[in-house]
């Protein structure tokens, strides 16, 4: 059964403001009667973007930490595309890798902006992409209520604007876009992504080799798909950048916790059209409670300010769901994903965190960032039928954990 998000009272003990509580449910009333809610169905796509010469070291990574695996391959004027598939009902992956190593456009300025972002201009999560039943009524309803689509004189890449999926402009509060599809995403030809290009046959068989692997030790059956994607941005854009997306969307606000160990808030908004998050991941924002600026009479931690500061306002990680049960021994399935990932060289921050004894709980943890995107990724197990979408516990020691990796002083990167 679907959620009436205006009827529904949001979880959590963070405070939302009068402007936010009120909005929210204007902007819910709004979608609705403008017809938007009726045209969008699921998230269909999740787009990245990597350096020129690093798609393929990518896609053997993706092949290894998740369920994701080649689909196609072409070529527009500046690009490579990469298309990846899971299950047939979870969102497509699509990879971006520029054709030279000196292409510019407005991401990599963007990320030129950010000490630890510029060592990787061209590399940044770009977004997702919903279906739609009709994109000409999407962007006129949308246009209406003062969202931005991209235009050709505004970008040099022409993914954005010549493909058959309708973007909208990079938002100010989270630098992600939205991209809106009509039609089947299984439907290669319908993307227009450029030509088609054969894929190198040697260069498949490594990634076979990758996916046998998986198989053999039963890190394919159990790692799903894509739970959640989180983002991190500013303390004072907090609501803005979460309204935005209702407006953008069809989700609702499910929630939003303090984790005041970490001084920052996490939210959480949810599509509540499907039983299943992997069918359409949970959006996530993380913020700090207090800007940086304020924050330097209170000397409280701010991984997460820390983290847009030093990155900019992008995706922070995109965590995989893992199959609840146990391997052998007692052994939660997420310790033994981890502990035959670290056995073929992928480095995690810390430990897994959380119990899953005999209550409902759930594990967690968190890769290093990929050198590739830049994005870290999480596994998570929710145990013995747990229901709510994370604990404060864990965030926390999540965040404290990300944190630590992601230090940045005087021009110096700790590891």
């Amino acid at each position: 059964m679907a959620i009436d998000e205006l009827t529904y009272p949001p979880k959590g003990d963070k405070k939302n403001s009068a402007f936010f509580d009120e909005y929210r449910l204007k902007i819910y009333e709004r979608r609705r009667a403008a017809g938007l809610e009726q045209l969008l169905g699921n998230m269909v796509g999740i787009v990245v973007q990597v350096e020129h010469g690093e798609a393929i070291p990518y896609l053997r990574e993706l092949y290894l930490l998740g369920p994701y695996r080649f689909e196609a391959l072409h070529q527009n004027a500046t690009h490579r595309i990469y298309t990846l598939c899971s299950q047939p009902n979870f969102p497509r992956m699509i990879v971006l890798e520029p054709l030279t190593a000196d292409y510019a456009d407005e991401v990599t300025l963007l990320n030129r902006l950010y000490p630890l972002a510029a060592q990787k201009p061209n590399a940044r999560y770009i977004g997702e992409i919903f279906n739609t039943t009709d994109t000409g009524q999407t962007r006129e309803i949308l246009e209406s209520h003062n969202i931005r689509f991209n235009y050709h004189h505004e970008t040099k890449n022409p993914f954005y604007t010549d493909s058959g999926v309708l973007f909208t402009f990079p938002s100010d509060y989270t630098c992600n876009r939205i991209g809106y599809f009509q039609g089947e995403i299984e439907d290669i030809e319908a993307l227009k992504l450029g030509d088609q290009l054969e894929f190198d046959a040697a260069e498949l068989a490594t990634l076979e080799k990758i996916a046998e692997f998986a198989q053999a030790e039963r890190l394919d059956p159990l790692v799903l798909g894509v739970d959640h994607l989180a983002t991190r941005i500013l303390a004072g854009e907090r609501e803005d950048a979460i309204l935005e997306f209702l407006t953008m969307t069809h989700y609702y606000f499910w929630g939003a916790y303090n984790i005041a160990e970490m001084n920052s808030s996490t939210n959480v908004n949810r599509n509540g059209h499907v039983e299943d998050d992997k069918q359409s991941p949970a959006k996530v924002f993380t913020a700090n409670n207090t800007p940086s600026f304020i924050n330097s009479f209170e000397g409280l931690p701010m991984p997460t300010e820390d983290f847009v500061r030093n990155y900019g306002r992008r995706l922070h990680h995109m965590a995989y769901e893992v199959q609840d049960g146990d391997h052998r021994g007692g052994e939660k399935n997420v310790d033994f994903v981890v502990n035959t990932l670290r056995d073929k060289g992928v480095k995690f921050l810390a430990h897994v965190v959380g119990e899953c004894l005999d209550d409902p709980n759930l594990k967690q943890i968190f890769s290093k960032h990929s050198e590739y995107s830049i994005l870290i990724t999480e596994y998570v197990e929710r145990c013995h039928g747990y229901e709510g979408f994370f604990t404060k516990s864990n965030v926390a020691s999540l965040t404290a954990a990300a944190g630590q990796d992601e230090r940045y002083e005087h021009g110096h990167v700790f590891d």
